[in-house]
C-alpha cells in the first residue's frame, strides 16, 4: 500500500485539517482559495505550470476568446481580494456593459446604454496566471506539479484521500478530509467514484455540433479603448449558426473567435478566416480584421458539447468528495459562463465549509447542491438555445420549457429597445442575478408592452471608432 506523503511535499500541520484539490486550472485555484482558511490545501496538477501568462497543454480552450462576466468577477474578488486590480495592472480591461459592447443579438443590435454590468477582457492565460500568483503568494496552499492522480482512497461512504504518481515516478497517498475534483472536461472523477462503488450520476448532453476557430491580430493604432464586437447567430434562422467575436486583450492585440454549427463550421485555413467573419449575419468583425496584422495561425477546437452530471441527485453521495467547475458541467463556450460558474461554485464550497466544518457528516452532499445552483442557471441558458439549432442532438424541451422559451424570445426583442428589460436580462446573462429577475412584475409588464425604441439599423460604433477602422460599420 502507498504511504502518506511526507517530506518537502507534505502539507503542514496547521489546524490538522487537510484538503486535496485535483487540477490547478481556474476552478482548482478558486477551490483552493475557498478552502485555505479551513485546511492545509494541496493542489495536484498534471502539467508543469508556467511562471506567467503562458499557454499550457491542460487548457487548450485558452486560445479562444474568454469573457469573465461581472457575476464571476465579483465571486473571484470575494475569494481573492484585490484580484481585479491585479488583472487590470497586468493589462486586462474592465469593460462596462453594454457601454463597451457592439453586439448583434438574435433580436437585433444592442444599444450602448450606460453601465449596468461589466466584464473583464484579457487572455485566459493572463486571467489564470494572476489568480495563481495571488493564491500562491499566501500561506496554506501547496501545488504538486507533474503529478498524476491514480484514484481515490476510501469507500462508497467516504473518500479519505487520493493516490498519486509523483513527478519522479513514486506512488504516494495524500490523505484528506475533503477531495475536490476540479480536473475540468477531462476529469476521471466518475471512474474514480465507480471504482469505490458509488452509484453513477445522471447525465445529459446537448450537442449543437459547434466548432471554434480563433486567431490573434495586432490591434490598429488608436484602438486601446475599442469595444468588444460580437455577431451572434439567430436560432430561428433555418441555417447553420455562425458567430464572430472580437475581444481586445493585453499587449495591444485583438483575439478573434469564429464559430459555426454543422454545415457551417470554420476551418483552420488562414485564407478563409476573414471571409468567414464577413459572411456571418453582419460583416463588421471581418471588416475590422481585414487591415489588421495576424500574429498567429488559426486554432480550431471541436470540444464544445454541453454536458452536465447531476451529482447532486446521487442518493448515496460519499462524504469527503466534491466536484466543481467543468468536472460537473461544460457549456458551449459561446456563452462565456464556465469561469463564472466555477467561481460561484467555489463560493458555495466556502460557505458550506464555513457553516458546517470540513469534517461534518453530509457536508459533501450540501456542497454539491450549492455548486448545482449556478450550474443550473448556466445550463438552462446554454441548452435552451443550442437545442434549437439545425441538427442539434439532445433532449428536446418539454411544453413548459417551450412556453417559457416563447416568453424569452419576446423578452429579448423588448430588451433591445427598453433599458429596464435589458438590465434584467443582462443581470441573468452575467450570472449577477437569478432567472427570477426575468419574471419580476415590472419586467413582465414591460415585455407585454414591447420595446419603446425602434431597432437599430447598424452597429452602434461611435464616430471615433468608425474613423479608426474605416469600413467597419457599413
Amino acid at each position: 500500500m502507498s504511504e502518506p506523503v511526507s517530506g518537502p511535499h507534505a502539507p503542514t500541520a496547521g489546524a490538522g485539517r487537510r484538503a486535496v484539490v485535483v487540477g490547478a486550472g481556474l476552478a482548482g485555484l478558486l477551490a483552493a482559495a475557498a478552502l485555505r482558511d479551513h485546511a492545509e490545501v494541496t493542489v495536484v496538477e498534471r502539467d508543469a505550470l508556467p511562471e506567467g501568462p503562458e499557454a499550457r497543454k491542460g487548457v487548450p480552450q485558452a486560445r479562444h476568446a474568454h469573457l469573465l462576466w461581472s457575476g464571476g468577477a465579483r465571486a473571484m474578488e470575494d475569494l481573492l481580494p484585490g484580484v481585479t486590480e491585479a488583472w487590470l495592472a497586468a493589462g486586462a480591461r474592465r469593460i462596462p456593459l453594454p457601454t463597451g459592447l457592439v453586439s448583434l443579438s438574435a433580436q437585433g443590435w444592442i444599444r450602448r446604454w450606460p453601465e449596468m454590468e461589466f466584464m473583464i477582457a484579457c487572455s485566459r492565460d493572463l486571467l489564470e496566471s494572476v489568480v495563481r500568483a495571488r493564491l500562491l503568494a499566501g500561506p496554506r496552499v501547496t501545488v504538486l506539479e507533474r503529478t498524476e492522480i491514480l484514484g481515490l482512497s476510501g469507500d462508497a461512504s467516504r473518500v479519505t484521500g487520493v493516490r498519486v504518481r509523483m513527478a519522479d515516478g513514486e506512488e504516494r497517498l495524500l490523505p484528506a478530509d475533503l477531495v475536490v475534483d476540479a480536473a475540468g472536461r477531462g476529469s476521471r472523477g466518475t471512474a474514480w467514484l465507480d471504482a469505490l462503488g458509488v452509484p453513477p450520476a445522471p447525465m445529459e448532453e446537448v450537442d449543437s455540433g459547434l466548432v471554434y476557430a480563433s486567431r490573434i491580430f495586432r490591434a490598429p493604432e488608436g484602438t486601446e479603448e475599442y469595444p468588444v464586437v460580437n455577431i451572434q447567430p439567430n436560432a430561428e434562422d433555418p441555417v447553420p449558426a455562425q458567430s464572430a467575436t472580437l475581444v481586445p486583450v493585453e499587449g495591444g492585440r485583438w483575439l478573434v473567435t469564429l464559430s459555426g454549427t454543422r454545415g457551417g463550421q470554420p476551418t483552420a485555413k488562414a485564407e478563409e478566416f476573414a471571409e468567414f467573419a464577413r459572411n456571418v449575419r453582419h460583416p463588421v468583425v471581418g471588416e475590422l480584421i481585414s487591415r489588421a496584422e495576424p500574429l498567429t495561425d488559426v486554432v480550431v477546437t471541436r470540444s464544445t458539447i454541453n454536458r452536465r452530471r447531476f451529482f447532486e441527485k446521487v442518493s448515496r453521495w460519499p462524504d469527503g468528495f466534491v466536484a466543481i467547475g467543468d468536472a460537473v458541467a461544460t457549456y458551449n463556450p459561446i456563452y462565456g459562463h464556465g469561469m463564472s460558474v466555477a467561481a460561484q461554485g467555489a463560493l458555495g464550497l466556502r460557505e458550506m465549509v464555513a457553516e458546517h466544518g470540513i469534517t461534518a457528516p453530509g457536508l459533501a452532499r450540501r456542497i454539491q447542491r450549492a455548486v448545482a445552483v449556478p450550474v443550473a442557471l448556466a445550463w438552462e441558458l446554454a441548452t435552451g438555445t443550442d437545442i434549437r439549432y439545425p441538427e442539434a442532438i439532445g433532449k428536446q424541451p418539454n411544453a413548459a420549457q417551450r412556453l417559457f422559451g416563447l416568453y424569452l424570445q419576446r423578452l429579448m426583442r423588448t430588451a433591445v429597445g427598453r433599458p429596464l428589460v435589458f438590465r434584467a436580462l443582462l443581470g441573468v446573462i452575467t450570472l449577477s442575478a437569478s432567472a427570477a429577475a426575468l419574471v419580476r412584475p415590472e419586467v413582465v409588464l414591460a415585455v407585454l408592452r414591447g420595446p419603446v425604441k425602434d431597432p437599430l439599423t447598424g452597429p452602434p460604433l461611435t464616430d471615433r471608432e468608425r474613423e479608426i477602422v474605416p469600413g467597419a460599420a457599413r
